[in-house]
Parts: C-alpha cells; sequence; structure tokens
C-alpha cells in the first residue's frame, strides 16, 4: 500500500450557484420538500379518517389553512416542474424512434403531457360521478 494521500478535489458549498444548469438540478430536487409536505399531510389525512369524525374534522380544518393552502400550491408547482424537467430529460436517456427516426424531445414531451391531461382528466370525472 502506498503511503501516499490521494487527490481529493474541494467541493465549496455554493457549487451550485456557479451556472445555471447546476442551478436547476438544486431547484429540481429541492421540490421534494413541498412534495414530502404534501405526501405527509395525505397520510395524517388517512390517519384522521380512521380516528372518527373529530379527527377528520381538525384534519379538513388544518388543510384550510391559508399556510396550508399556500403549501400545497407549492408542492403543485414543484411537481408540475418536476414534471416538466422530467419529459424532457427522457427521450435523451431512452430515446424514442420511429421508423427508425428518433422523435424530437418536444415531440415526446407533448405526448406525456397530453397522456397526463387525459388521465387527470379521466379521473376528475371520474371521482366527481
Amino acid at each position: 500500500m502506498s503511503a501516499r494521500k490521494p487527490y481529493v478535489r474541494e467541493m465549496k458549498a455554493d457549487w451550485w450557484l456557479k451556472k445555471p444548469p447546476y442551478r436547476r438540478y438544486m431547484l429540481r430536487e429541492a421540490t421534494v420538500l413541498p412534495l414530502t409536505f404534501f405526501s405527509l399531510c395525505l397520510l395524517a389525512g388517512l390517519w384522521s379518517l380512521g380516528r372518527g369524525p373529530e379527527a377528520w374534522a381538525g384534519w379538513l380544518a388544518f388543510m384550510a389553512s391559508p399556510l396550508v393552502i399556500a403549501l400545497n400550491l407549492l408542492a403543485l408547482a414543484g411537481s408540475l416542474f418536476h414534471a416538466a424537467t422530467f419529459f424532457l430529460m427522457m427521450p435523451q436517456v431512452m430515446p424514442v424512434k420511429i421508423r427508425g427516426e428518433r422523435l424530437p424531445a418536444v415531440k415526446v414531451a407533448a405526448v406525456q403531457w397530453a397522456l397526463t391531461a387525459a388521465i387527470s382528466l379521466f379521473c376528475l370525472l371520474w371521482f366527481l360521478s
């Protein structure tokens, strides 16, 4: 074994502020925070539903709070941003070819958004009926 020390590259805390792609990467990764809050709210709702009408009423009152509504809107925005970046990245990772020609990433993303909208509309209509 060698007695030499391995080279360790210095990594400053603000490395992600230096280039726009790094900032977008960190923003995309930060979307997990409001989505975690949203998931915990849903879990609390399920738990309160099992605890009875009083717990359910308390959860509904909590969910009606302006701060919770704002955080849930932030979670929705984070979710849409995360989906948009995923939909644009997916054709680069897994190219879609039709008759031997690669489809442009924008067209693949448009199809994914259309499917997302169709499934969302189906679920909305199903729950409202």
